[in-house]
């Protein structure tokens, strides 16, 4: 067993970017398309920066976790919680300003139309969460 176990934030972090990443491959907003309305208008999160942003700041948290594996005889001064609130920040604050810019067609961001966009506002939130409970951690030496 390897020395540097995942504590519970850091499995916490590992849980909601992938919970994030899993939402950025789903539609990010949906309008139209049923019965007597215009042809469907579906966004994904690669055609928005926001959803870029989301999507890198979920990759750099697992690059996060993976770095004190990859630095085994090295203390790793990295691997803090204000590093994790960092990336979480990032990811909160790019899916708040994809609300803002649809903001005139709210509709579209309904749970059952923009699902993607929940699920990554869910791992976002549990990416906060984690941030905290690695902040509360002791620091390692």
């Amino acid at each position: 067993m390897h020395p540097r176990r995942m504590a519970g934030g850091r499995r916490l972090a590992l849980v909601g970017a992938l919970v994030a990443i899993v939402g950025c491959f789903l539609p990010w907003f949906s309008v139209g398309g049923q019965a007597g309305e215009l042809t469907a208008v579906v966004i994904m999160a690669f055609q928005r920066p926001q959803g870029l942003a989301v999507l890198l700041a979920s990759l750099a948290t697992l690059a996060l976790l993976a770095l004190p594996f990859a630095m085994h005889p090295r203390h790793v001064s990295l691997d803090r919680g204000l590093s994790f609130g960092i990336l979480a920040t990032i990811a909160i604050v790019a899916l708040v300003l994809f609300a803002l810019e649809v903001s005139p067609m709210p509709q579209g961001l309904l749970p059952t139309a923009a699902y993607g966009y929940w699920i990554s506002v869910v791992g976002a939130i549990m990416m906060g969460r984690a941030a905290f409970e690695v902040s509360r951690e002791p620091v390692r030496r």
